[in-house]
């Protein structure tokens, strides 16, 4: 099973999706190397995609795909920065995390806002964001 880092990077009550011409939108991330940690990874991605550098990930939990384990982290931006779509990223989109079903989008993408709007233990709009349940277990269940 590959392993790759996805990011929910959060700006006031939006997420931000990305999108690979005329493919179906998703959450920012990919491939973890193998000389790399999960979070190295979803920083690295990060930059690639969208020409945003972060730091202070929250990891929140691991979601099992059918062919990839999603490490998922959470980034918080502030409302200055801006995403530019480069490497293979045509497209930058925010969106409130309720209206991602309302998009074409990725399955693993679907699953894990729908468990993040789902959990009680996670915040995805602000003002506030309550990890500390999620993160002390580590995983929620695979869909």
């Amino acid at each position: 099973m590959k392993e790759r880092a996805t990011i929910v990077c959060r700006q006031h009550d939006k997420i931000l999706l990305v999108t690979r011409g005329r493919s179906r939108w998703s959450l920012p991330g990919g491939t973890i190397r193998r000389s790399e940690s999960p979070v190295e990874a979803a920083r690295r991605e990060l930059i690639e995609e969208t020409g945003l550098a972060v730091d202070g990930f929250t990891f929140l939990f691991e979601f099992g795909g059918l062919t990839k384990r999603h490490h998922v982290f959470l980034a918080d931006l502030p409302r200055h920065l801006t995403p530019t779509a480069s490497n293979e990223i045509s497209r930058c989109r925010w969106i409130r995390p309720r209206q991602v079903s309302t998009v074409i989008t990725s399955v693993p993408t679907r699953e894990i806002v729908r468990l993040l709007i789902g959990h009680k233990n996670v915040t995805i709009a602000f003002p506030a964001v309550d990890l500390g349940t999620v993160t002390a277990a580590g995983q929620l269940p695979a869909v």
